[in-house]
């Protein structure tokens, strides 16, 4: 038995309402767990210093007077359990705004699924491209880079060679 079950049982086993079977299962753990025999002994401390107090009795007239307390109390009717509470009405009230608040926000989430098909516009957006798609290997392999003007590490060395050519 571990003492998490120990401390559910521990009451009925100090109180001798645990049958013979769980009585065993804790008294076996308690020989083994100092920890779980401390707390018995707390437990029964405990007890003993209770059962010293003076037990007080409700006076005579205490029942009467409760029973008239509830007597006088006024009947609920039958459709009272229809009206909600003002609590109720608020938390109501609050989930609804923030139902209408939520559907208001803008569905425009590139992840979300689409469920309306696409506008005209939305079409030609995607191939209005598709020239530029089908020439790939032209794109790739534009060298419109080469015809910008050399930088200056560029331009010494041709100028190097032209002047070795000279000389």
């Amino acid at each position: 038995m571990k003492c998490k079950d120990v401390s559910k049982e521990l009451i009925g086993y100090l109180d001798r309402r645990a049958n013979s079977a769980e009585r065993r299962e804790v008294e076996e753990h308690l020989v083994v767990c100092a920890a779980c025999r401390r707390r018995t002994e707390e437990f029964r401390e405990l007890s003993s210093v209770l059962d010293q107090l003076p037990v007080r009795e409700p006076s005579a007239g205490f029942d009467a007077r409760v029973r008239e307390r509830v007597a006088a109390e006024p009947p609920t009717k039958w459709f009272h359990w229809l009206i909600p509470q003002p609590r109720l009405l608020f938390s109501m009230a609050l989930l609804v705004a923030l139902g209408v608040w939520m559907a208001r926000f803008p569905q425009d989430d590139p992840g979300a699924y689409r469920t309306t098909a696409p506008t005209e516009q939305e079409d030609f957006n995607a191939i209005k491209d598709l020239g530029v798609l089908e020439n790939y290997d032209v794109v790739t392999k534009f060298d419109a880079l080469s015809e910008l003007i050399s930088t200056p590490a560029q331009q010494t060395e041709p100028q190097r060679v032209e002047r070795t050519r000279n000389d």
